[in-house]
């Protein structure tokens, strides 16, 4: 008689799509999560150990509070603690010295601000300056939903310097409406300039806040609208695609992008990895092996 065979386990970490893989970056202290350093260091490094690892980024932080991850980190391996800091112009050199203070860090990004009154022309020589040539870290300048908007991505066409998005806030004067985003992505995909996006996205599809009133970008929105600019839609395209509360529609579509979309939308910063990750499944989007260790951290 034969032996029965061997059963298949299911694998230790499920498979997780390309255009979804390190989306998520761990904004976890910033409104409206707000979660207190203390506890959101250990949760993030639950999160890259987890079912879920895949989907997570950096830890995001602000520059003046860098020192204060000594503590939380101090048992960790040197190196292994991965960290994108925000940080204004011309702050950067300030905070690459605090990173290197922390052994655990491994610094990969910064999220440079552009304050109001420096030039879109000025931001690349001030960066090269303190980044020098063959830097490991990848830097996003945050473009300002000004009249430099364009000036300044045509100035980081062409360089190692990537844009962020901001696509909401704590007021609602902070989130840009469809069109002013769409414009922003086909800007950016017409220059070649890769970007991130921050605040706002708390959910996988455009939504209405029912507690605020807010009107909110989905995060899988963005994907298809920015799917769509590499494909030579125009903005009113863009913009269509932007406002979609159709879940099955736009799953389908996120389905269908190629993973190209994501050397353009690179990732974006959420306070809850849960709840993006919980919805993707919720979608068909992921596997729900993908959640099973996952449970929010309260705030």
């Amino acid at each position: 008689m034969s032996e029965p065979p061997t059963p298949v386990s299911e694998p230790l970490t499920p498979e997780i799509p390309q255009v979804l893989a390190g989306l998520f970056d761990d904004a976890a202290v910033f409104p409206p999560g707000s979660l207190p350093i203390e506890e959101a260091v250990p949760a993030h490094v639950r999160h890259t150990r987890g079912a879920h690892a895949g989907l997570v980024g950096p830890f995001v932080l602000a520059a003046k509070d860098i020192d204060r991850l000594a503590e939380p980190t101090a048992d960790l391996a040197e190196g292994s603690f991965d960290l994108s800091v925000t940080v204004p112009l011309p702050d950067v050199s300030d905070a690459l010295a605090a990173a290197h203070r922390v052994p655990a860090i491994r610094l990969v990004g910064l999220e440079v601000t552009v304050p109001d009154g420096v030039a879109a022309e000025a931001v690349v020589p001030a960066l090269a300056e303190v980044l020098g040539d063959g830097s490991t870290v990848t830097a996003y300048v945050e473009v300002p939903r000004d009249t430099r908007r364009d000036a300044l991505l045509a100035a980081l066409s062409g360089t190692p310097y990537l844009a962020k998005f901001r696509t909401g806030g704590v007021r609602p004067d902070l989130y840009p409406d469809e069109r002013e985003l769409a414009a922003a992505v086909l800007a950016a995909a017409r220059a070649g300039v890769a970007f991130k996006a921050t605040a706002g996205l708390h959910h996988a599809l455009r939504n209405t806040d029912p507690e605020t009133g807010f009107e909110q970008h989905g995060f899988l929105n963005l994907l298809v609208a920015t799917g769509a600019a590499l494909d030579g839609a125009e903005e009113a395209e863009l913009v269509r695609l932007l406002a979609d509360r159709d879940g099955d529609r736009v799953a389908e579509r996120v389905r269908a992008l190629s993973p190209r979309v994501r050397d353009l939308f690179r990732s974006f910063g959420t306070c809850s990895v849960a709840e993006p990750a919980a919805e993707s499944v919720g979608l068909g989007l992921l596997p729900a092996a993908t959640v099973a260790d996952l449970t929010e951290v309260p705030a």
